[in-house]
């Protein structure tokens, strides 16, 4: 959440966002009904509150999936690997912190004013053109207020001000996608051991 609330600040909200099918925005979709898709509770939550829709990508098809993923690929060649190139020869790591700090300069210097391939249109002009939505107050993290309700319940908004009706999408229960670290490095050290060779501490492949 800290990082989409950064990314819409500069520009402000659209009203509506295109994403792959992940289990951090949906636990479950509905082959029959995006109406039926059942989203996750916090990010639901936080989707509300900005007032944009989640649309979700069709399984298997190329022309929306291709909208995500090509992106990710610009964004590593043209970005992440030229900046991890100059920062070695200088004898520096890229870190999360340099990376956050860069990636606003390579927008508004890179990104956002080159011609687009498939529209061949200047993203910070359509980003005018668009009329984003003024940024609302920041997230107060509303979980409790997005528990599971019955398909013949709407959800109901428990911030005041109401927030926009944006998404009708049911609700989710909250899934923990992530555990502690100590648990990943429990488990490396477990692999460790189990794949590790008699002969001269070494580790098999």
């Amino acid at each position: 959440m800290t990082v989409y609330t950064k990314i819409l600040t500069p520009s402000g909200v659209p009203r509506q966002v295109l994403y792959d099918n992940m289990k951090t925005v949906v636990i479950t979709r509905d082959a029959s009904a995006a109406a039926q898709h059942q989203l996750h509770a916090g990010f639901l939550d936080y989707a509300k509150h900005n007032g944009f829709a989640i649309k979700l990508c069709r399984p298997y098809r190329a022309q929306t999936k291709g909208k995500v993923e090509r992106f990710n690929g610009y964004l590593r060649r043209s970005f992440y690997v030229l900046l991890v190139a100059r920062l070695k020869q200088a004898g520096l790591t890229l870190d999360v912190v340099t990376a956050n700090a860069r990636v606003r300069d390579w927008l508004d210097t890179i990104a956002n004013v080159r011609v687009h391939g498939t529209t061949q249109a200047i993203p910070a002009e359509r980003l005018i053109e668009e009329a984003l939505q003024p940024i609302p107050a920041p997230w107060r993290g509303d979980i409790a207020g997005a528990r599971p309700q019955s398909a013949a319940k709407p959800a109901v908004p428990t911030q005041t001000p109401p927030r926009p009706a944006a998404v009708t999408e049911h609700l989710a229960t909250v899934l923990p996608t992530q555990h502690p670290l100590a648990v990943y490095a429990e488990l490396l050290v477990a692999a460790s051991l189990r794949h590790r060779s008699p002969y001269a501490g070494e580790m098999r492949p």
